[in-house]
């Protein structure tokens, strides 16, 4: 997973872009690591351009990164997506687009994976309609070096399909979860995102 923390105004649009994607994945892969939580605690808040969109979503979810311990932190992250059993929020494509895990929209995602040369890394322990994997994917469509596979075409159809389509329904859902607070603030953030990334593709036709 991608760590890096996207706050760099020298950064161009579609490396920020892909940044952004590498640090949602690695956000809710699994508990942040210290030194993630160290990044983010120090991250500008000022977005290049004042009054940006995504500034006041991204600012609020550094402040309640700067306010909760590490520990708290992952707790919290066990709480709503760990456990034995049914997790309090699922963070699968499946569950949200048909109300079962393991289900049609995993089998569409992983023809189109196919299609675009992709498999799953044997290390990972989720479906590829886990959140991270599919904001990994997003990453490599904008940043990978095969302009064939990696171009705005291609992400344009996997975020309309495999995006769009479902995460705005988990962001809500973890934003209502009581004892979600880190994660509510990166569940407004990660709305805030696609939000832009779905008026962005809107604009291409």
């Amino acid at each position: 997973m991608n760590d890096a923390i996207p706050v760099s105004s020298a950064l161009d649009e579609e490396t920020a872009r892909a940044e952004v994607y590498g640090l949602l994945a690695a956000l809710f892969y699994a508990p942040p690591s210290p030194d993630l939580l160290a990044q983010l605690r120090v991250a500008v808040t000022e977005a290049p351009a004042a009054g940006g969109f995504l500034e006041e979503p991204w600012r609020q979810f550094v402040g309640v990164a700067r306010e909760l311990s590490d520990a708290q932190v992952a707790v919290e992250y066990d709480a709503l997506f760990g456990g034995v059993g049914k997790p309090e929020i699922y963070l699968f494509g499946s569950w949200y687009l048909s109300g079962f895990l393991n289900e049609k929209p995993l089998a569409a995602l992983r023809s189109d994976l196919t299609e675009l040369g992709l498999s799953r890394d044997e290390s990972m322990n989720e479906t590829e309609d886990h959140i991270a994997c599919v904001c990994e994917v997003m990453r490599y469509l904008i940043a990978g070096d095969d302009v064939e596979i990696a171009n705005l075409t291609r992400q344009q159809k996997f975020f309309g399909a495999h995006v769009q389509t479902w995460v705005p329904a988990m962001c809500e859902a973890i934003a209502a979860h009581p004892k979600s607070r880190f994660y509510a603030a990166l569940a407004g953030f990660t709305a805030a995102f696609v939000s832009v990334e779905t008026q962005g593709f809107d604009l291409m036709g």
